[in-house]
């Protein structure tokens, strides 16, 4: 475990057989067609990647970089600062996103892909913090829900690092203190 961590809250097996899981569904929910899965950047790379493995469909890949955090804490304004490459009009598409938080993010980009004309249009989060909710949000997958906690590990990072974690972990206050 890091120095900088108080527990390990998901170890890399609970992550391997939650997300095969979550693969397993995605693919029923989707039996036929192809689904464009929307990763929300930086940290849902590893999700996605692991994700996409499992989920025996074909798939389309874009990206999306939106940012509303400064070190620990939500700004509350939401800024893209990357847009996808390709159009989604008349697709089926999953957003990919490592945590919903306040969900005011999410809200701000369901919005925004709506506009785009999308088929279909449904979140799949690595982690749901409902406790923390602003936002009523729909996720229709959710591969683990945690309570209240600062979280790092597999893509989640706090001012960019940790994200190379191979398990999810609570990161010390006095970690977050030393790093601002």
């Amino acid at each position: 475990m890091h120095k900088d961590l108080k527990e390990i809250l998901i170890s890399p097996e609970e992550l391997e057989a939650g997300i095969k899981k979550l693969g397993g569904r995605i693919s029923k929910d989707y039996a036929g067609r192809c689904v464009t899965l929307v990763g929300v950047l930086k940290g849902c790379i590893l999700f996605m990647s692991d994700l996409a493995k499992n989920i025996s469909l074909d798939t389309r890949m874009d990206f999306m970089m939106l940012s509303s955090y400064s070190g620990a804490h939500s700004t509350g304004v939401v800024r893209i600062l990357l847009d996808l490459k390709e159009s989604i009009e008349d697709c089926d598409v999953l957003i990919i996103e490592d945590i919903v938080d306040s969900g005011l993010t999410m809200e701000y980009m369901l919005q925004n892909l709506k506009t785009r004309r999308p088929r279909s249009l449904e979140i799949c989060t690595l982690l749901d913090k409902p406790t923390r909710r602003r936002a009523n949000i729909p996720i229709k997958y959710t591969g683990f829900t945690i309570e209240d906690k600062f979280v790092v590990g597999y893509g989640l990072d706090y001012n960019g690092i940790y994200r190379n974690l191979p398990y999810i972990g609570e990161l010390k206050e006095s970690a977050i203190e030393i790093r601002k």
